[in-house]
């Protein structure tokens, strides 16, 4: 059974950081790409940030440059974000994705909550 099981969200001040984490599990892990995406309240999901296989490409949504960032350990069947210099605008509910030619997964989300 594929799974793909996010946390790390919650409440945090603006200024500040959080590490999300997501487990894969189900299917082989490295060989799917990943990436993290985002849905505010009444917006569409958008894209975070990518990774490849084998981490050694990355991309990110032009507002998360230089805050976010992607990471994976294909030993752990695990990807990161390290999230920096939060703001209210990043409040969303984040999920987890595994791509690969013909093949999509979604984790259940963790929600990120950006307020004083």
């Amino acid at each position: 059974q594929v799974r793909l099981v996010e946390s790390g969200g919650g409440l945090v001040q603006p200024g500040g950081s959080l590490r999300l984490s997501c487990v894969a599990s189900g299917f082989t892990f490295s060989r799917y790409g990943m990436a993290w995406f985002r849905q505010a309240p009444g917006k569409e999901r958008e894209l975070v940030a990518t990774i490849s296989t084998t981490g050694g490409s990355t991309n990110y949504a032009d507002s998360m440059k230089g805050r976010f960032t992607i990471s994976r350990d294909n030993a752990k069947n695990m990807v990161y974000l390290q999230m920096n210099s939060l703001n209210p605008e990043d409040t969303a509910v984040y999920y987890c994705n595994a791509k690969t030619i013909g093949m999509t997964y979604w984790g259940q989300g963790t929600k990120v909550t950006v307020s004083s």
